[in-house]
């Protein structure tokens, strides 16, 4: 087969199975993003500075983890093709890296930080040999643009229900209120056994993804080998560095991913301190949030199908920040109802639910673009490389855990926000330093994300045209068998 796949409508099983497989990334999102950060300040003890300074460290390996996996994955030959080997060889080290995340073993501060610091890189590392080449499958399963965008927006819907499902068992189970720990979220033992449910959850996901997508493996494109050393690899990120799409969509990714990332990492400040939610407010939280991620389902696929992918993704980005932050800034000008107020918590669920729906638009959007830059760089390059591509686009998202870590640690720093901090008892005015500063961070990486997606330099039209050029031109006669 050649290296341009054929546009088609996938089934449903295949759709729903590969969709499915984001659950584990979207697992691993919500425990990153929003509870790791408040385990090792408020539970562990470790400075949140630090502790952010550690994930964006392991940031930077991930830049290398990724292209590199992204680059072997592209070569790798075998009668499972060349995703499925590592997508099923994942499953194992990314369960038992998980665990062993959330059940430190008592040591100094410095050992605990270098625990952190190796394990966060073996999760990452392990979730990395998944979720690159399972992404990679996207422009691979179909060459039809909207089809891209229905792709995209299952692995979002699956992605964002895991991550969800692990919130609400966190906050209704594992992380609920127990004698001695009216805040359950600070309670240490409720850790591990949100951590053997995760990683048990992602095993299943990720076994799942590759068992129902085992059948297409046929019909997957095939390009040639091509002879070449893992410095290839960097030769190419550099070729890949100069094609304006992926720029763009990296610039813009970075940025979006950045300002999910400092909502997710202070969501439990915000809602702990500054809203007062416990128990069951946790669950109307996650039941809001995941009628956001519905709704987008819906909306981009129709949006995608209708106007400019670039245009609507900008719109939705700005709407986003709009609608996430208003209810901060409504509260330091008097404006939202207090805590308490029977209108408080019913207003900010349903900007919050609007606020995602934005969001989570925007995000399918531009991962239904980075799938047509492939064909982009075929034209330019005369190879095929998903896997590096989709590497690219990976370390991008990791980005939510990464700086938007290492960016909550500078926050809750800046503003002054004590160590094991009892909801109620913080003074006011480091909550207002606290939101006011969120605001101007959350708001500045989302404006920014959205100018980068306005300067998409391309569309359906010129899409189509790629495909049907790619089509009419022989494999290049260089590459080697």
């Amino acid at each position: 087969m050649s290296g341009t796949p054929a546009a088609r409508r996938l089934p449903t099983g295949t759709m729903a199975s590969y969709g499915f497989g984001a659950a584990a990334y979207g697992v691993k999102d919500s425990g990153f993003g929003t509870f790791l950060l408040l385990f090792y300040n408020q539970v562990v003890g470790v400075p949140a500075a630090t502790v952010g300074l550690i994930i964006m460290i392991a940031l930077i390996v991930d830049a290398f983890i990724d292209p590199t996996v992204g680059f072997l994955s592209d070569r790798t030959r075998s009668r499972w093709g060349r995703r499925h080997p590592w997508m099923y060889g994942a499953a194992v080290p990314i369960m038992i890296g998980w665990i062993a995340l959330w059940n430190p073993p008592a040591m100094s501060e410095p050992a605990t930080l270098a625990w952190l610091f190796v394990i966060a890189v073996l999760v990452r590392s392990a979730v990395s040999a998944y979720e690159v080449p399972s992404q990679a499958l996207t422009p691979e399963l179909t060459g039809d643009y909207d089809e891209r965008t229905r792709i995209m927006a299952f692995r979002y819907l699956f992605g964002w229900a895991g991550g969800l499902a692990m919130l609400v068992s966190a906050y209704l189970y594992f992380l609920a209120p127990a004698p001695g720990y009216p805040n359950g979220l600070l309670n240490r033992a409720g850790y591990s056994g949100f951590a053997i449910a995760g990683a048990l959850f992602m095993g299943l996901a990720i076994l799942v993804s590759a068992l129902g997508t085992h059948r297409e493996i046929p019909r997957l494109p095939r390009p040639p080998a091509r002879a070449g050393s893992l410095g290839d690899n960097f030769r190419e990120l550099r070729e890949t560095l100069r094609n304006r799409a992926f720029l763009v969509l990296i610039l813009a990714g970075v940025c979006a991913y950045t300002s999910q990332g400092v909502a997710y990492a202070i969501s439990n400040y915000l809602y702990s301190y500054v809203w007062g939610f416990t128990g069951f407010t946790f669950l109307y939280l996650s039941l809001s949030l995941f009628a956001g991620v519905m709704v987008a389902f819906v909306a981009a696929q129709a949006i995608g199908r209708r106007a400019s992918k670039p245009r609507a993704a900008t719109i939705a980005m700005l709407l986003a920040a709009t609608l996430v932050t208003s209810p901060y800034w409504l509260r330091l000008a008097g404006l939202f109802p207090p805590v308490g107020d029977p209108r408080t918590l019913p207003l900010l669920f349903l900007l919050t639910s609007l606020g995602t729906t934005c969001g989570v638009t925007s995000y399918i959007l531009g991962s239904s673009m980075m799938a047509d830059v492939a064909e982009d760089s075929e034209m330019r390059t005369g190879r095929r490389s998903e896997g590096v591509f989709y590497a690219g686009g990976f370390f991008v998202q990791k980005c939510t855990s990464g700086i938007g870590i290492f960016v909550t640690g500078l926050i809750l720093s800046v503003s002054g926000f004590p160590a094991k901090a009892v909801p109620g008892q913080v003074p006011v005015a480091t909550l207002d330093r606290l939101t006011l500063i969120y605001i101007l961070v959350y708001g500045g990486f989302a404006t920014l994300a959205a100018l980068a997606y306005s300067r998409f330099p391309f569309g359906r039209h010129e899409h189509e045209a790629r495909l049907a050029h790619l089509a009419a031109v022989p494999v290049p006669a260089d590459i080697q068998t």
